[in-house]
Parts: structure tokens; C-alpha cells; sequence
């Protein structure tokens, strides 16, 4: 078994994923996506690996070393399938509608003028979110018109991708925190709470953790979820509406999890590994079972 770890940074998660599988005495490469050059007529030298597990912080990268190494027939956690759906909220809020996962109302436009229709239509407070983006970088929590009216000719001048298509997500009036949750093939192994005086709550932004006993409703929610977007090794976020019901707000494809290792208790760098080794099992098997083929024809 050989593994591939892609990454273009190494943090603390990378770090912990390193320490997991050297504890299987697991044979793996780090590969830095930012220094690889893909010879798409050399795909020989990527066949020495089982299984590849992606960790860029990148996702255009991510995507692009994800479609081409699965092109050659090499499994990846997660798969580029995955990876789309996930890194663009649009594509996340049609996967999880088709599979009618409850999530917030979400309305796209196309224009800063369809935008603020589109907002004041909603009703006030909406957010504001770009397409691709994470950590709660560029989300905008829009109070009245005239908040709206500034954003969205700030997100006109600035004219990248980012900003070109106006994602409109209801506010949801949720207590001081919002639950987030580790699904790892058919299981959801853990959860957590983060806490904010801060509408944001993400841990990268300074939201505290705590443990979030998984009940049956969590579970069959995240596994829905993560099972809607491709599978594999994601995290779901969840929103409390006031009425105590639960919606999907994303899901991750790389997530971090440094902060959530300690307050549940759970050892999901190992997890992770685990399930890589299933998923590089699984093409080992089958390249036995096509030579005892070839051996029998």
C-alpha cells in the first residue's frame, strides 16, 4: 500500500495526517501540488500509488490534480466529483435540493441590479456569500437596502469570478452557535459545537468548540448530506432554526479539524487514514482479481 498526500501548505491537520499514517507503518509521499508538472502522456510514474488523499488549501488546484489523477484510474479521498460540488455553493445548494436535504432558502442572480431585487424580495437580513470561498472570508450579513446597495458596488468593482454571481442565503436567527459534524464514509463519527458572540462562528475565526453528542437526527442529516455531494470525508455545518429544526447550511471536502480533536474525544486524523486505506484496498483488490483473471484466460 502507498499512499499520496497532496498538499500545497502544511498545517496542523496535514501534520496530524502524517503522524497517522507513519503509526500504520503506511507507505506515503507528500507531494506539494504547486511543484508537480502533470505530463498527461506520462501517467506511468503515478501508478506506483494505491490511493491518493487530497489536503490543498486551493481548490482550483485541488479539482484540477484530483480530475487528472482519477483520469489514470487512481482512487482519491475525496473524489473530484466531490470536490466540485463542494467548492462551489451554488453547485452544493443543487446537490443537496436534488436530494431534498433541508437547507436555508438561496437565490442566485447574475446581476448587482437582480441582487438587491433578489435581497429585498427575500427580506432583510440576508447573506451575501461568494461562490468559492471558506474559513468565512467575504460573507456579508446585509441589515437594509442601504448595506446592500454598498456591497453589492463593492462586488461590482472588484469583478473577479468571486464576486460576478450574487449568492442571496436567508439569515437564519440561530443561538450563539451552529453545529458542525464529521462524516467519514457511512458514519458520522463526531461534532461539534461552535460558539460566538460573532454571527460567524468558525474556529479560524476565533468560534470556541465543544462537543456535539451525535443523536440519531444529527446523524441521518449529516449522512444524508455528505451522501448527496459525493461521499467520502466531509464536514457538514448545520443551522438551528428558532424552532429547534435543523438545516444543512455547506459541506467541506478538506476541512480542517484541528480544533475539534480535543472536545470530542475522537481521533479523526486516524479515522481519515483509515478510510484512505479501505478506499487503496479496494483498488488493490481489483487489480488482484483482473491478474487472477488474465491467468485464467
Amino acid at each position: 500500500m502507498k499512499v499520496g498526500v497532496l498538499y500545497s501548505r502544511v498545517r496542523v491537520e496535514e501534520k496530524l495526517l502524517v503522524q497517522a499514517l507513519e503509526a500504520r507503518g503506511v507507505d506515503y509521499d507528500l507531494i506539494d501540488v504547486r511543484k508537480v508538472i502533470f505530463d498527461l502522456q506520462a501517467r506511468d510514474r503515478w501508478s506506483q500509488y494505491d490511493v491518493f488523499l487530497e489536503r490543498c488549501v486551493s481548490h482550483s488546484r485541488a479539482l484540477s490534480a484530483l480530475q487528472i489523477l482519477e483520469s489514470w484510474g487512481v482512487p482519491t479521498v475525496n473524489t473530484a466529483h466531490v470536490a466540485r460540488v463542494c467548492g462551489d455553493k451554488l453547485n452544493t445548494s443543487l446537490a443537496l435540493m436534488a436530494a431534498s436535504v433541508p437547507t436555508p432558502q438561496v437565490t442566485i442572480t447574475l446581476t448587482p441590479e437582480s441582487a438587491l431585487e433578489a435581497i429585498e424580495a427575500m427580506g432583510y437580513p440576508v447573506v451575501l456569500k461568494p461562490a468559492v470561498g471558506s474559513w468565512g472570508r467575504l460573507l456579508a450579513k446585509v441589515n437594509d437596502r442601504e448595506a446592500a446597495e454598498a456591497i453589492l458596488e463593492h462586488k461590482a468593482t472588484l469583478g473577479s469570478y468571486h464576486h460576478a454571481i450574487f449568492y442571496v442565503q436567508q439569515y437564519i436567527d440561530k443561538p450563539d452557535r451552529d453545529l458542525r459534524t464529521f462524516v467519514v464514509g457511512q458514519e458520522t463519527i463526531c461534532g461539534i459545537t461552535r460558539h460566538s458572540d460573532h454571527w460567524i462562528t468558525n474556529t479560524a475565526r476565533g468560534g470556541t468548540a465543544e462537543n456535539c453528542p451525535i443523536t440519531p437526527e444529527i446523524h441521518r442529516l449529516s449522512l444524508v448530506a455528505a451522501q448527496a455531494v459525493g461521499g467520502g470525508v466531509v464536514a457538514v455545518d448545520l443551522l438551528e432554526t428558532p424552532g429547534g429544526d435543523l438545516l444543512v447550511n455547506e459541506v467541506n471536502y478538506t476541512m480542517e479539524f484541528r480544533n475539534s480533536i480535543e472536545p470530542t474525544g475522537v481521533d479523526i486524523p486516524a479515522r481519515i487514514v483509515d478510510y484512505v486505506l479501505q478506499v487503496g484496498e479496494g483498488r488493490s483488490e481489483q487489480e488482484s482479481q483482473s491478474w487472477r483473471l488474465e491467468l485464467t484466460l
